[in-house]
């Protein structure tokens, strides 16, 4: 059985609505972090929020060196652009989206403990009538100093240490048909052995918010994905994995991994096992 709490989500502070973000409009301690791509940007954005990008920042080398160089380098372009280790961090997609995600869950891995994540995006404040701008400052560029959590993120090493062991659960978070090795982005196509499989886009509503708590946790729950289990998630890049890593970090699970690295590396990484289902 997962976690719940009376407001739904155990931990539901990990994402703000239209009105939470609203009413912090103008604090000096918030930083609003636009990861939409930077003409989507200059059209309208929340007012005073920054622009990340992070679509495309990557790896698909998650040994130690090439993975600490990676995360060194994320530090670094967070602090390019003002955000530091003490701010109050609300990232935002067009929608609840799998790139915010991947900002929130790699802010988490860096160590930061205040980071949200806006309910159905962009989209969701412009469809409230909340204000929009289009003039933007430069960031003041600042060190971001981090601790990073290696419980936060998967390895290839970690994802074979996890095949069929009965205390984790690896999670596939692609489309049907990479899962089924019809769409193949890499060397080869399938997926990891002992692989569940659950598309992230059905952590969403029509509207691009996140569905209920209840509706989530009985996904999961139907899968094996429950809580006494570490979880690791992956995908084709590492954003859609993201997205359930926040999923489930806001259902109450203590142990969830994103393997950064994803069918990119396993795919393409000879030493790794594939399988193919039926169905």
């Amino acid at each position: 059985m997962g976690i719940m709490s009376t407001q739904g989500f155990a931990v539901p502070e990990l994402l703000w609505d239209v009105t939470d973000l609203a009413s912090r409009l103008g604090d000096s301690s918030l930083k609003i972090v636009d990861v939409r791509a930077g003409e989507d940007y200059a059209m309208g954005h929340v007012p005073g929020a920054l622009h990340f990008s992070v679509y495309g920042v990557n790896t698909f080398d998650t040994d130690e060196a090439p993975l600490k160089s990676f995360t060194r380098m994320w530090a670094f372009l967070l602090g390019l652009r003002g955000i530091t280790i003490d701010d109050t961090i609300v990232v935002y997609d067009d929608i609840s989206g799998m790139s915010a995600a991947r900002a929130f869950w790699f802010l988490e891995y860096l160590g930061h403990g205040d980071v949200h994540l806006l309910d159905g995006g962009f989209n969701a404040w412009r469809d409230s009538g909340q204000p929009v701008m289009r003039d933007a400052e430069a960031p003041k560029a600042s060190a971001f100093k981090f601790e990073a959590v290696r419980e936060s993120v998967a390895t290839y090493q970690d994802m074979l240490d996890a095949i069929d062991s009965p205390e984790k659960v690896i999670l596939d978070t692609r489309s049907e048909k990479e899962w089924l090795g019809i769409d193949k982005r890499a060397a080869r196509g399938g997926t990891i052995p002992s692989a569940v499989h659950l598309d992230w886009e059905n952590h969403l509503t029509a509207s691009g918010k996140l569905k209920s708590a209840d509706e989530l946790q009985a996904m999961f729950d139907a899968r094996g994905v429950t809580a006494d289990k570490e979880v690791l998630a992956f995908c084709n890049t590492g954003y859609r994995s993201a997205h359930a890593y926040l999923v489930l970090r806001m259902l109450g699970y203590s142990r969830v991994r994103n393997y950064v690295g994803s069918w990119q590396e396993w795919g393409n990484r000879a030493s790794c096992p594939v399988v193919v289902p039926e169905s």
